[in-house]
């Protein structure tokens, strides 16, 4: 399916999706290479428990269709609806990124997320001229006609959405559309729910924990066509969502600061490293219209509605199972290269790795890499 297009899922279809990303063991990567392999998200399912065990794990836990109705209806309860990939109110450069969410949940204005976005994040621990900086920068982008994102964490990320607002501003949420975090902010999150949007990929209810932050960073670098970073220390989280997006192929602003001051450190780092330093808006709109000139490269397109492929042959997988473990280790190996080292078709490989994965046994890394989970 091109990505350009939309596809409008059925209820029933998007119920399925549901079930299936929040089954065990199904990450967004997952979803997708269950699609190509199945007609259905419905016949995934059904295929979830065989593949599991084939790959030497427990009995998978599906994701029951009581509990995907109390998701559905707590997402309504609050004014929120599931948005799918390929959908028309889908974050289009979020789209192409390789681990892109199946489905969101939305809340706010759906218009605001066709705008072409920029994301503003920083320090927690933010300066008073940080705070400043971040509040009037996205305001200006704003005005110059970008949406602007952030993660409505405490000091940077809330300046810029307050600076924003009146214009345009995208929360996305590390917890469930529900969750206000930090308490602080529940002024805030009650003007964007009135004047913008939120989103988030985990269910209502959802208490944001730190693992949760990485993949959330992950989602604000791929809705943005860049990421301005205003304060960083050397090992803060937005130094995480500048690699997330220069993986992604966005570009990345960084604002310089003081020498003596630790939440400067990490954005003079990434402008030694390449980074655009930035002093005003004006320097943003200049690399993103010189950026358009040579637009996003978009990953193949995944089709979400594809033909079921046969299985391969059951004993040339079951030769393949022992004989790609193997190969496998626990630092991460590009697919393509796992292909070279054996005797077996593409197909057979993906098809074990797809049950190693099930079974909680392996784990996929961006740009098509794959790691073996060592046991306890």
């Amino acid at each position: 399916m091109n990505q350009n297009r939309t596809q409008k899922l059925t209820a029933a279809e998007k119920f399925d999706w549901l079930r299936l990303i929040r089954s065990d063991n199904v990450g967004p990567i997952t979803f997708y290479k269950l699609l190509e392999r199945f007609a259905t998200a419905a016949d995934a399912l059904r295929a979830l428990p065989d593949l599991s065990r084939h790959g030497g794990g427990k009995r998978i836990k599906v994701f029951s269709k009581a509990k995907a109705e109390a998701e559905v209806e707590a997402l309504v309860s609050i004014g929120a609806r599931l948005v799918s990939r390929g959908g028309p109110d889908y974050p289009p450069l979020l789209a192409h990124i390789e681990d892109a969410p199946p489905l969101i949940g939305l809340l706010g204005h759906a218009h605001l997320l066709a705008k072409k976005a920029v994301a503003v994040v920083g320090a927690r621990n933010a300066s008073i001229n940080g705070y400043r900086f971040a509040r009037k920068i996205a305001a200006d982008l704003g005005q110059g006609g970008l949406l602007v994102v952030s993660g409505m964490a405490r000091g940077i990320d809330a300046a810029a959405h307050e600076g924003a607002i009146a214009t345009g501003t995208l929360a996305v949420l590390g917890g469930g559309l529900d969750v206000v975090y930090p308490k602080e902010n529940q002024s805030l999150y009650e003007r964007i729910v009135a004047e913008g949007a939120l989103i988030s990929e985990v269910p209502p209810g959802t208490r944001p924990l730190a693992r949760h932050f990485p993949r959330r960073n992950r989602l604000i670098s791929g809705i943005a066509r860049g990421v301005v970073i205003v304060e960083a220390s050397p090992r803060s989280g937005s130094l995480i969502t500048a690699r997330m997006a220069l993986e992604q192929g966005r570009e990345v602003f960084a604002v310089p600061g003081s020498a003596v001051d630790p939440r400067a450190g990490g954005t003079n780092h990434l402008i030694r490293q390449g980074a655009i330093l930035t002093e005003s808006a004006e320097d943003v709109f200049q690399a993103l219209n010189e950026a358009e000139r040579t637009p996003l490269k978009e990953r193949e397109p995944v089709d979400l509605k594809g033909v079921s492929l046969s299985a391969p042959a059951p004993d040339e997988v079951e030769e393949a199972r022992g004989a790609i473990e193997k190969i496998l280790s626990p630092t991460p190996s590009l697919v393509d290269e796992i292909i070279r080292n054996c005797q077996f078709s593409p197909p057979v490989v993906s098809w074990v790795l797809l049950e190693l994965e099930l079974a909680g046994r392996l784990e996929r890394h961006p740009g098509n890499q794959v790691s073996l989970i060592q046991g306890p």
